[in-house]
Order: C-alpha cells, then structure tokens, then sequence
C-alpha cells in the first residue's frame, strides 16, 4: 500500500520546513518527518558517522530503526543560510540531548540542510549530518588562510 503524504502547505519558507524536520525528529513522527522532505528520487541524507542514504525508502526505513529507539532530542542552532529563489542552504550546529543512565549530556553536530523549491513548495532534497563532538564547535567568522 503507497503511503501518502500529510498535507504541507506549498508556499512555506525554508525556515518553516526546518522547524517541521526538528519538530518531527522530537516527537519521532515519521510522517511529519517524510512530508518536509522532496518527492525527487535522489534524495539523501546522511546520519552521523554513518553512509550516505539515498530514495525516500531507504531513508524513511533509516529513521524508522532510530525512533524505534525513541526520538532525537536535536535542536538546530547558529544557523547560516545562503538561499536564492528556487534553493536555500542551511548550516546548522545541532545541540543533541543523549540520556545516558540517569545523566543527561549534549552532543553538537554540524549538520546541512539543503532545501529546494518545486511544484510541491519547499522540500528537503539532503540532510548531512557530521559526526557528534561532546563540545560545542566553535565557529569561525573568517575564512582559513589555507583553502582545502
């Protein structure tokens, strides 16, 4: 059976399908989280540590094995944005909540979020996730001397 989409308005920015992809990864609602990302067949993404992920299929079944172990405590911070009309980039540092016993800690991830706009609206097309760090990145106002 074809699973459908809840309804997402097509006219939301950017920003507002973020907050749903968050939002969604905190209440481990896989239907909201599938419905902010694209209908397109190259769609990826990238959990932390792990291989890149590609098709709506592979990645749904990738978060449904992570909220079977409950949701992911991920709050997006110091987000940077290059956007245009029709795509927006986003970088973000992720502030993860790890309950480990009866101690709670953080992890910071640097993560990517690119989002792309079609008949559909905004969608996510690829989320890149790096591996988590137990301190939070500090982050760089001017470019390196050595280019990489």
């Amino acid at each position: 059976m074809a699973r459908t989409k809840p309804p997402v308005p097509s006219l939301i920015t950017p920003d507002e399908i973020e907050l749903e992809l968050y939002a969604a990864l905190q209440t481990g609602d896989i239907e909201r989280l599938m419905a902010v990302w694209s209908d397109d067949d190259e769609i990826s993404c990238v959990h932390p540590g792990g291989s890149r992920i590609v098709g709506a299929a592979a990645i749904r079944a990738s978060f449904e094995a992570m909220f079977a172990n409950g949701r992911i405590a991920a709050e997006p911070q110091q987000v940077r944005r290059v956007e245009s009309h029709s795509g927006a980039v986003h970088s973000v540092i992720e502030r993860v909540r790890v309950q480990a016993a009866q101690d709670e800690q953080f992890a910071w991830v640097v993560a990517t979020n690119v989002y792309m706009k079609s008949a559909e609206g905004w969608r996510l097309v690829a989320h890149h996730a790096s591996p988590g760090s137990a301190t939070e990145p500090e982050e760089l106002a001017e470019a390196a001397s050595t280019l990489h």
